[in-house]
């Protein structure tokens, strides 16, 4: 028959199992603290670049990507629909202001300039025949003239005659009568010849001022056609290197069309792209940093262009050396620009472990260890970055690139 187990037993062997467990899981511990320890990455203190924290001035800036373009560039647009007749000069050649870069087929400019001459020749056989007619006219009438004066004399002295017999009852008073209606008669026929002159050449001169208005039109419209005929032989606009230039002999070329560029490549400019988020906050006259690499160069915002492109804004950046011998046409860069700045701040050098703005984990120097922290990271000015909290005045963060530590949270130093 079974017996029950005295209750003391149970509790020893509770206890012995208890202190057993906790021995086990003292011996884990270890082991994991021990494995921990052995792997944990070290890096020499040579291969880190540490930074110490400060009170500082830092900049809030803005950044762009942007693209190095000439200062000075011109576009050569084909003045008619033609096609090309022939090339002079090859894309990446320095020319001179003036050069001839290539000749378009101009024979429809021609003959529009033939037809306009022949129509101003027109106009000044048809200026010299009014002219003519109304020399015509004018002696014509200054015969009449002179015949009506001649009668009006005749006329008068007959006047005066029968006059001069009415009183002593010579003639009869309807003969006086009507020599006094000759000489009225003689008077307005004079009076209205000399008013016929003047409306001759009223009329004469009226017609001759049209056609010259209609010369004058022609003129201006010679003068157009011969310009497009000038501007059919496309030259360089001025002294720099021909960027660009449509070199196929015998191809069509709209009104319009770019056929040739010429670009001043001594000195250049920025055209950066932003988000249109940050549109509100740059302005003109804002500094501006460019950075490619090791190259930095300080700008202006010099024009914000007014049109919005996929959410994008562009802006045109003048250089405080635009003839730097680093810069090369087409170059990309990054623009920060510089929108406020804040004094006495939270700050360090800027290095490969930031990535822009907000929380990241960086690694604070603790003695021969690095501890990796989350740290707020606020502006930055190209230079150097702000921390808005996650470290202390004194603190020595590591600011070169730590990608390879980024699974661990520990880093032991070798001196």
């Amino acid at each position: 028959m079974d017996q029950a187990i005295n209750p003391s037993i149970i509790k020893h062997r509770r206890r012995a199992t208890l202190a057993a467990v906790g021995a086990g899981l003292a011996l884990a511990a270890a082991a994991v603290w021990g494995v921990n320890r052995a792997v944990a990455p070290s890096a020499a203190a040579g291969e880190l670049h540490v930074a110490e924290v400060r009170r500082g001035s830092v900049a809030d800036t803005i950044g762009a990507s942007g693209i190095i373009i000439p200062v000075h560039e011109e576009q050569v647009p084909s003045p008619i629909q033609t096609r090309v007749a022939k090339v002079h000069a090859r894309p990446g050649q320095q020319v001179a202001a003036g050069a001839l870069l290539l000749e378009l087929d101009n024979q429809s400019v021609k003959l529009d300039i033939e037809r306009l001459k022949e129509q101003l020749a027109q106009q000044d056989n048809r200026i010299q025949t009014l002219r003519l007619e109304q020399e015509q006219k004018r002696k014509q009438l200054a015969s009449s003239i002179e015949l009506l004066q001649l009668d009006l004399q005749a006329t008068r002295a007959k006047l005066q005659r029968s006059q001069t017999l009415r009183k002593h009852g010579g003639v009869s008073a309807e003969d006086l009568l009507t020599a006094e209606l000759n000489v009225q008669r003689n008077e307005i026929q004079l009076r209205q010849q000399q008013e016929q002159i003047d409306d001759v050449r009223r009329s004469t001169s009226s017609n001759i001022e049209g056609a010259q208005l209609q010369q004058n039109i022609l003129r201006k419209q010679l003068a157009q056609l011969e310009d497009l005929l000038a501007r059919t032989q496309v030259r360089a606009p001025f002294g720099g290197m021909l960027t660009w230039l449509l070199q196929d002999e015998g191809a069509a070329v709209a009104n319009g069309q770019l056929v040739a560029r010429v670009s001043d490549m001594h000195n250049y400019r920025v055209e950066a792209t932003l988000s249109d988020f940050h549109a509100r906050r740059v302005e003109p006259g804002q500094d501006v940093l460019v950075e490619q690499g090791a190259l930095q160069l300080a700008g202006k915002v010099h024009t914000i262009l007014p049109e919005i492109q996929d959410g994008t804004v562009k802006l045109l950046v003048t250089l405080a050396q635009p003839n730097h011998p680093a810069l090369r046409n087409k170059l990309r860069v990054d623009a920060n620009i510089v929108a406020a700045r804040k004094e006495g701040a939270l700050v360090v050098p800027r290095g490969p472990a930031f990535n822009g703005r907000g929380q990241q984990a960086l690694f604070v120097v603790d003695g021969s260890t690095a501890r990796k922290t989350m740290l707020n990271i606020g502006a930055s000015d190209g230079k150097q970055v702000e921390i808005l909290s996650g470290a202390r005045v004194g603190d020595r963060i590591v600011i070169s690139d730590t990608t390879r530590f980024k699974d661990y949270d520990t880093i032991r130093i070798a001196q």
